[in-house]
C-alpha cells in the first residue's frame, strides 16, 4: 500500500509541476505547439504499443475493437459539448463588447488563444483517459513483484510535457489559476488512486477484466489526437511540428521497451 501510494505521488507529480511550469511560462505559440505536437507523439505511443496492444492481447481482438469504439465515441461527443460550451462563452464575450466597434471587429475573427483553449481541455481529458489504465498497470506491477520503474519514468516523463502545454493553452483562453491548478490536481489525485487500486483489488484481475479500460483508453486517446491535439499543433506551428511528434514518439517509445 505504502509503495503503491508513494509510485503513485512521483508518477502524478509530474502533472503538478507541469501545470505550475505552463500556468506561470510566458511561452510563445510556435514553442507551445511544437511542445503540444511532441505529446501528441507520446500518446501515439501509449495507445499503440501499451494501452490497444495490451488490451488485444488480454482480451482479444472483438473486446479491443468494441472498448476502442466506445473511447472513441465517448471522446468526440464530450469534446463536442465542451466546443459548444466555448463557443458560447465567446458570444457572450463579443456581446458584452459592442460599445467598442474595433474591439468588436477584432473579436469577430477565432482567436488562437480559443483554439488553444480547446487544445488544452482536450489534453487534460485524454491525459486522464490514457493515465488511468496507465497507472492502474504501474499498481498491477506492484502487486505482482515485478517492480515498475521503467514505466513510472515513462509516465513521469509523457505527463510533464503534456501537462505543462496544456496548463498554457488553458491560461491563453483565459482560465484562472485556480481553475488550471485545480483540474490538474484532481487529475493527479485520481492517477495516484489508480497505481493504489491497481496494486490492491485489481492486482488479482482476470486479463479480460483489464482488456475493456485498456481499449477504452486507446480509442479515446486515439480520437483526441485526431479531432484536436494535432490539428491545433499543426495550425500554431505549421509543418516543423511534424518532427516534434517524431521526437514524441520516439523518446516515449524508447522509455516504453526499457
Amino acid at each position: 500500500m505504502t509503495e503503491s501510494l508513494i509510485f503513485g505521488v512521483i508518477a502524478s507529480s509530474a502533472l503538478v509541476l507541469g501545470a505550475v511550469a505552463g500556468g506561470r511560462l510566458q511561452i510563445p505559440k510556435r514553442v507551445l505547439a511544437a511542445m503540444l505536437a511532441f505529446a501528441a507523439g507520446a500518446l501515439i505511443t501509449a495507445l499503440a504499443f501499451e494501452l490497444f496492444e495490451d488490451s488485444y492481447e488480454q482480451g482479444g481482438i472483438w473486446r479491443a475493437a468494441l472498448g476502442l469504439s466506445v473511447g472513441a465515441i465517448v471522446f468526440t461527443v464530450v469534446s463536442q459539448r465542451l466546443d459548444r460550451l466555448a463557443e458560447g462563452h465567446r458570444q457572450e464575450d463579443h456581446g458584452s463588447e459592442k460599445l467598442d466597434t474595433d474591439a468588436a471587429a477584432e473579436d469577430a475573427a477565432p482567436s488562437p488563444a480559443s483554439v488553444s483553449g480547446a487544445a488544452g481541455l482536450a489534453l487534460l481529458a485524454a491525459v486522464t483517459l490514457d493515465g488511468v489504465p496507465e497507472n492502474l498497470a504501474l499498481g498491477v506491477s506492484l502487486g505482482e513483484g515485478s517492480g515498475g520503474l521503467a514505466l513510472l519514468a515513462a509516465i513521469f516523463v509523457s505527463n510533464f510535457p503534456e501537462a505543462l502545454v496544456g496548463s498554457a493553452s488553458m491560461r491563453q483562453q483565459g482560465r484562472s489559476q485556480t481553475f488550471i491548478m485545480g483540474t490538474w490536481a484532481a487529475c493527479a489525485v485520481l492517477l495516484t488512486l489508480a497505481v493504489v487500486v491497481g496494486a490492491g483489488p485489481l492486482s488479482n484481475a482476470t486479463p479480460e477484466t483489464l482488456s475493456l479500460p485498456l481499449a477504452f483508453a486507446a480509442g479515446a486517446v486515439l480520437a483526441s489526437l485526431a479531432d484536436t491535439l494535432m490539428p491545433e499543433a499543426y495550425e500554431q506551428g505549421g509543418p516543423a511540428v511534424a518532427l516534434s511528434t517524431a521526437a514524441g514518439f520516439l523518446l516515449s517509445f524508447v522509455l516504453a521497451t526499457l
